[in-house]
């Protein structure tokens, strides 16, 4: 009887253990970190104080804000902070600069339309273009060593671009060759500056430039909170905190369809960041973390740390959630959770990017309870060839490694994983648990991955396990 009974115990136990998963304790230990991490992100308060954008001469009726916004900013600065009101109307504006203390409100009903003049975006400032340092055009909203600073509110800021103005810089060749054909030779004028070491005071290029702007950028401050707004057809990327820290990005809606580099959000050498409750329909990545772009970020060898993500919602773009592909100064600790993406335009649920030319290393990304409904291409894209040829350099891996992946589930893709390391430094360390992937067409591909574990894994039904 007792040999029975041992026997019995044997067989129960790995049928429990073949369907129930199994404790990572790596993966429990970094889902713990994020709480201690969640702790350290605060969003700044303000003082009681309000100033109307109205009471310095600002009028809904198509004349020019500028001036009036920010001396509203300046004094609710000098009175020691509060709020700047925006109230229910369209103003047309140019670029407007945050300042400590302040909390810009748009409020419900209220459209800061921003100019398509490019002169109304200068003087330059210092300020960052795909990764690189450089002085341009501000970004259209944009704060330089401030602290405690808030766009918040209901209201919509509209970029107004288009082909008809900032797009046609980076396409739409038939529009305005002339100035198209600056922009192209611009970059690589950049790239050649910074990779000689250039003093960024000498990389100045605004009006002979073409290289479009961010839409808020927050440069070297801490203490940042965007919340409620919605925004829309930016020249680039919409929401690009630089070198910056203690951020918190919730409830904001961004719409970039159909514009080049319109990312929604790309914390740039950053810590302590928290995106949450936001929902993206983007022309490029929707979430892109990153950290410089060769020199740039491996000189400066500071990573971009400390980002969680819940409760957002992906529609169009290139990547939901995206590492990459200016990853010099590296990546660390990002968590992801509780989001649903889904969209015949979205190419991608989790992509890392980048090659090797741009060093940095990529590590601790913890994903858990992702739902896609479809995507185009592929539901997990690790790539460490990204774009390559048009990057080449001095060599410097991007090493990849501990990344975690649980709970995802997804009803359509083309491919469910693709891993494409490289032979000469693979990538390291992936699991990929408790998750399923329906109406799959291609194969996975996994080139130059060591150790790489999935569990509990079904694709078209059937189980998928792998340890290598």
């Amino acid at each position: 009887m007792m040999k029975q009974l041992t026997i019995y115990f044997i067989l129960f136990t790995l049928f429990t253990n073949s369907k129930n998963p199994v404790v990572h304790k790596d993966i429990e230990d970094g889902w713990k970190k994020m709480d201690s991490i969640l702790v350290q992100i605060s969003p700044p308060v303000f003082p009681d104080r309000q100033f109307r954008i109205t009471d310095y001469g600002a009028k809904a009726d198509g004349s020019l804000c500028t001036n009036a916004i920010n001396k509203a900013i300046e004094d609710c600065n000098a009175s020691g902070g509060g709020r700047v009101i925006v109230p229910k109307g369209t103003f047309l504006t140019g670029a407007i600069h945050l300042l400590s203390n302040v909390e810009l409100h748009v409020s419900a009903g209220a459209t800061l339309l921003f100019s398509t003049n490019p002169k109304d975006f200068l003087p330059v400032v210092r300020t960052r273009y795909e990764g690189s340092e450089l002085y341009n055009y501000s970004p259209l909203i944009y704060a330089y060593k401030q602290e405690n600073i808030a766009v918040t509110g209901d209201g919509l800021l509209d970029g107004q671009a288009s082909i008809e103005n900032w797009w046609y810089w980076t396409i739409g060749k038939e529009k305005k060759e002339e100035n198209l054909q600056n922009q192209p030779n611009s970059i690589p004028r950049l790239l050649d500056l910074m990779a000689k070491g250039t003093p960024v005071e000498e990389r100045v290029f605004g009006e002979s430039g073409f290289l479009r702007p961010s839409f808020i950028q927050p440069f070297m401050c801490k203490n940042i909170l965007i919340e409620g707004v919605t925004l829309k057809r930016p020249p680039m990327w919409m929401l690009h905190p630089v070198l910056s820290e203690n951020i918190t990005i919730r409830y904001v809606k961004l719409y970039s369809p159909g514009a080049p580099n319109g990312d929604g959000c790309d914390p740039e050498v950053c810590k302590n960041v928290l995106i949450e409750g936001c929902e993206f329909n983007t022309g490029d990545d929707c979430i892109a973390i990153k950290s410089g772009r060769n020199r740039q970020g491996y000189d400066l060898a500071i990573p971009t740390e400390n980002v969680i993500i819940r409760n957002c919602k992906m529609f169009d773009g290139h990547g939901g959630v995206v590492i990459g592909s200016e990853t010099s100064g590296g990546v660390r600790n990002v968590f992801a959770y509780d989001c649903e993406m889904s969209s015949p335009h979205l190419e991608r649920a989790f992509r890392l990017k980048s090659n090797k030319y741009r060093g940095g290393v990529i590590e601790n990304i913890y994903l858990r309870n992702i739902k896609v409904g479809q995507v185009s291409n592929a539901v997990i894209r690790i790539n460490q060839n990204y774009f390559s040829k048009a990057s080449p350099g001095e060599i410097r891996y991007t090493t990849y490694r501990n990344i975690f992946i649980e709970n995802m589930s997804c009803e359509k893709a083309d491919y469910a994983v693709q891993i494409l390391g490289l032979k000469e430094h693979p990538i390291e360390n992936i699991k990929i648990l408790n998750s399923s992937f329906n109406n799959i067409n291609q194969q996975n591909v996994f080139e130059s991955v060591k150790a790489l574990l999935m569990e509990h894994v079904t694709i078209n039904g059937e189980t998928i396990e792998v340890n290598n």
